[in-house]
């Protein structure tokens, strides 16, 4: 998750300071991610590089933020 949290200041530009915490007692202390239900039941695989993927996915957000700046002034 680090670097996926750098990835993302460095795509974005972002001068934010990563803040690490406790974790919660209940939040699992190994994640495996895994598209294998995906791609069984859905023939689905990534087309495209995280990176290529995270720079629409920013310009979204970055678009709708501003629209709604623009809306409440």
């Amino acid at each position: 998750m680090i670097a996926l949290d750098e990835t993302i200041l460095e795509l974005t530009g972002s001068r934010s300071a990563l803040v690490h915490e406790a974790l919660p007692q209940d939040d699992p202390r190994q994640r495996k991610p895994d598209i294998g239900l995906a791609r069984a039941r859905l023939g689905w695989e990534p087309t495209m590089a995280l990176r290529d993927g995270l720079k629409p996915t920013i310009g979204y957000f970055d678009a709708l933020l501003r629209r709604s700046q623009a809306v409440c002034g």
